[in-house]
């Protein structure tokens, strides 16, 4: 696929992402350029779908590496197979090989578990590389991850240095848990995606839960905006906002009442302070949505 403001565009509304035009050019400039694009935002407002929607229009495979306290090299970038090792140095023992013969064998790329990172420059041709979540890894894990993107190639040392064969488009993702460092964010595009409008929540409802009604798809669209201005402490998702969507439709809801949200309201709200919070607004919240 070239690579132009309006492949891209296109390429976002063949997929069904709804977005606007920050993050179409955000896209676009982060593939033209071959620069990482870091999109921070809250929980749930659709930053690794991105990504998803990134390797469907470069027809592209995705590869994701989720970040979590405690992920380091080893399993971000590659591991041998220590089992597979042993076996091997076992049957061959009683060949009575001296060591650099069996390390010659026992530490080459048959034995190498690639992990995601490894396997993005491995790809015999582009892929989307997916870091989830980059705030919840270490510090120490950010400043590996920095090495490897200034030049997409990594050491082993038993093998030597592995350089991508394609590079990679990359995207990271932050809830900003924690700040990110200045070298991080200086290496790569920023982009921050908040939750939709109320006009876009509608149209992704359209999109993805065609069996509701225009009207319908407009009450739930403002009912979810409006509970997510009420200060909870795990607003909805888009993906908790499909979710309901689709219970409407099976339910063969045709109006948005307060009966009708109470009986599905476990479908957007997850916390149980968060559902005393807003149980008692529901009425309200459906006659003056914010």
């Amino acid at each position: 696929m070239e690579i132009t403001p309006e492949n891209v565009s296109e390429g976002l509304r063949h997929a069904n992402y709804v977005t606007n035009q920050r993050v179409e050019t955000s896209i676009f400039l982060a593939l033209a350029l071959g620069k990482p694009l870091l999109i921070e935002g809250p929980a749930g407002s659709g930053k690794t779908e991105v990504a998803k929607v990134m390797a469907a229009m470069l027809h592209a495979e995705l590869i994701r590496l989720q970040c979590y306290e405690g992920l380091d090299e080893a399993r971000a970038l590659y591991e041998w197979n220590y089992q597979k090792q042993l076996l091997r140095l076992q049957a061959d023992q009683h060949r009575g090989l001296r060591w650099e013969e069996l390390s010659e064998h026992l530490f080459s790329p048959d034995y190498l578990l690639e992990r995601p990172l490894l396997k993005a420059l491995l790809a015999p041709r582009q892929v989307v590389l997916l870091i989830d979540e980059v705030d919840k890894a270490d510090q120490e894990f950010e400043a590996f991850l920095l090495e490897t993107l200034s030049d997409f190639q990594v050491s082993i040392p038993e093998l030597g240095t592995i350089k991508a064969h394609e590079r990679p488009a990359v995207v990271l993702t932050s809830n900003r848990a924690r700040e990110l460092s200045e070298a991080l964010r200086r290496r790569c595009l920023h982009l921050f995606i908040d939750f939709p409008s109320i006009a876009q929540e509608r149209r992704i409802i359209e999109l993805k839960a065609p069996g509701l009604d225009a009207m319908l798809a407009e009450q739930a669209a403002r009912f979810i905006g409006a509970i997510r201005k009420t200060g909870l402490k795990k607003p909805p998702s888009i993906a908790e906002t499909l979710d309901w969507a689709q219970a409407l439709v099976r339910l063969g809801v045709r109006e948005l009442d307060s009966a009708a949200v109470r009986s599905t309201i476990g479908l957007l709200i997850k916390h149980e302070d968060d559902r005393s919070k807003i149980e008692g607004k529901v009425s309200a919240l459906l006659s003056h949505p914010r």
